[in-house]
């Protein structure tokens, strides 16, 4: 058994977001992010996503972080895809999504979708990036176990505690 506890809070909607972790660690899961223009994709990625320049090696790459294990690194690419093919989820919490939105409409407009309370209780918001990666900042919501949001979890297989 295995007794660690993750950097996301609990859902509710006064949730309050972890620091950013500086550490360095054995990173279990990582995204590369190829682009053409690692400045113009650094300073998206930071100023409308929220993460930090945890260090770069100039012209080469630059690794960024949000939370502990929210890790992306930015390459260069002499060419990127023209549309997203895939897309990676980052856990928030539901306070930052409109500051989210709010950023990278200013840096991008046209770069978020509306943000959409789905059917497994998150609250989801799509970013498109200057290299088109399509990110999706993700955030849990309170579950009532007497909703119909519960009841949809349960028929989907899910366990909701009472």
């Amino acid at each position: 058994m295995n007794d660690f506890i993750g950097p996301v809070p609990l859902p509710a909607l006064d949730a309050v977001a972890p620091d950013i972790y500086r550490g360095y660690y054995g990173m279990p899961m990582f995204v590369i992010v190829p682009t053409r223009d690692l400045e113009a994709s650094k300073d998206f990625w930071i100023r409308g996503l929220g993460f930090i320049d945890l260090f770069s090696v100039p012209g080469q790459l630059v690794h960024l972080r949000r939370w502990a294990f929210q890790d992306v690194l930015l390459v260069p690419a002499d060419e990127v895809a023209e549309t997203a093919s895939s897309s990676v989820s980052f856990a928030c919490v539901v306070s930052q999504i409109d500051e989210v939105v709010r950023r990278c409409e200013e840096l991008m407009p046209g770069s978020t979708t509306e943000p959409r309370v789905m059917p497994w209780n998150s609250l989801e918001l799509t970013v498109t990036t200057p290299e088109n990666t399509r990110v999706v900042m993700t955030a849990a919501r309170p579950l009532d176990p007497d909703s119909a949001e519960a009841a949809n979890l349960r028929a989907m297989g899910i366990e909701v505690p009472q």
